[in-house]
């Protein structure tokens, strides 16, 4: 077995099999075959960018888990899982994207081999990973198996994060905060967006404090004025202008770990409508964090923000966040618990949320956010430590900005007064707790 370094001890590893198989009894089932590829990392370390073909891993009773993908991606697992190397299958690449065969072929003679040709095998069927043709053709090839739907079994066992989980979602927070801050200092009338995200990722890959960056699961979500009323724009090459608000929605990630934050900066002097909205999107915040105590529901975080937002006049529909950690693209969500009123998920210690009231109105948008984590005692602790407030930049003035970004020293920054490496950045120890008040 070659040697490996691997993110979390074989103790948590060990853990999290265990929680798996748990729900796998209850659940009746002799195995799961898990396509997401946050649970197949989740569960054995697995880490590479190979999910746009078929992949995933077996869990059983009484073995430890086997990896299986396509072949040249097996090596990759043999250099990422804790399992030994006998637990790395891969499949020939003649199956890939072929119209004459197809991978779960190979996988239903792989689950034969493991004596489970007649078992209740749950696989994740509402997955972005997991195609309608794959489940007909491995139910084809398995008749006399059972193959149920087990979507976002694993997922709940995610909920509750180790001490060792929560180190790296601080770790992820203190890169959020870099990226924001960058955000703040660069952001002005005349500058174009993909310039202003090129150096956003710059940030996010070069980490904070000693850490480095990984990719996050979704790109920086950036709209302007008007544009803003759809949460889900990314950038284009316009210039950002004056009299107008746009949120940056981002997300600090570190070894696949997640803090989304979202700030919103207007360029000029906010309306009073934007102003009265801010005010209540901060009370509810304040709200909501003072209700996610372990012990209290999910709904409750809900039903306290809307409470201050109705107060203000405002009727805010859909969620107001999710549960987070671990991710891939295209969602750094866990798809498990939802910050809705009718969410009744009792919140327990180490559960992570992004509390997420966005506020997408007819012709503006708004988004102040927190990643919390629930507390052993008392209201969540907030994981990133920044002002709670719209950032309001009332004398930047609209001017030419030539942008050529070709030297070592960033034009980027030399055009709008910043010293390379000067991202007005704050200190302080990275895993520490942080409670903003």
């Amino acid at each position: 077995m070659r040697s490996k370094t691997l993110p979390f001890s074989c103790a948590e590893y060990a853990r999290r099999l265990d929680r798996t198989r748990i729900a796998m009894e209850a659940a009746g089932l002799d195995a799961v075959f898990v396509t997401d590829p946050s649970n197949m990392a989740w569960l054995t370390g697995y880490d590479g960018w190979s999910f746009y073909v078929h992949q995933g891993v077996i869990v059983t009773k009484d073995r430890d888990p086997v990896w299986w993908g396509r072949a040249m991606d097996a090596e990759g697992a043999l250099r990422t899982v804790w399992m030994a190397d006998d637990h790395v299958r891969g499949y020939d690449d003649g199956y890939v994207q072929s119209i004459e065969r197809h991978p779960m072929q190979d996988l239903a003679l792989r689950l034969a081999e493991l004596g489970l040709e007649r078992a209740r095998v749950g696989v994740e069927m509402e997955n972005y990973y997991y195609s309608a043709k794959a489940h007909a053709v491995l139910t084809g090839a398995l008749p006399d198996a059972q193959v149920e739907d087990a979507t976002s079994l694993v997922n709940w066992q995610r909920a509750v994060k180790s001490d060792e989980e929560i180190v790296f979602m601080r770790r992820a927070a203190r890169i959020s905060e870099r990226i924001v801050d960058g955000l703040v200092a660069r952001t002005a009338p005349g500058v174009p967006k993909n310039e202003v995200v090129a150096e956003a990722w710059r940030d996010a890959v070069r980490g904070a404090d000693g850490h480095w960056g990984d990719y996050p699961a979704i790109v920086p979500m950036l709209p302007s004025g008007a544009d803003a009323a759809a949460p889900h724009l990314t950038w284009d090459g316009r210039e950002f202008s004056a009299g107008e608000a746009t949120f940056f929605e981002i997300a600090g990630c570190y070894r696949r770990y997640h803090a989304p934050f979202c700030r919103t900066i207007f360029l000029g002097t906010p309306p009073d409508d934007i102003r009265r909205a801010e005010a209540a999107v901060i009370a509810g915040l304040e709200a909501g964090l003072d209700a996610a105590r372990a012990g209290n529901t999910a709904g409750d975080i809900a039903e306290a923000l809307n409470l201050e937002l109705a107060r203000a006049g405002i009727e805010r529909k859909g969620r107001c966040g999710y549960a987070i950690g671990l991710s891939y693209p295209p969602d750094w969500g866990e798809r498990t618990i939802s910050l809705r009123p009718e969410d009744r998920t009792v919140l327990m210690p180490g559960m992570t949320f992004h509390f997420m009231p966005g506020l997408w109105m007819r012709d503006w948008g708004l988004e102040i956010t927190e990643s919390i984590l629930i507390r052993e005692d008392g209201p969540a602790e907030t994981l990133c430590n920044r002002p709670r407030e719209m950032v309001v930049k009332e004398h930047e003035q609209a001017e030419p900005r030539p942008f050529d970004i070709g030297g070592p020293d960033r034009v980027s920054d030399r055009v709008l007064g910043l010293e390379p490496g000067d991202d007005g950045l704050s200190g302080g120890p990275s895993d520490e707790p942080r409670r903003q008040n």
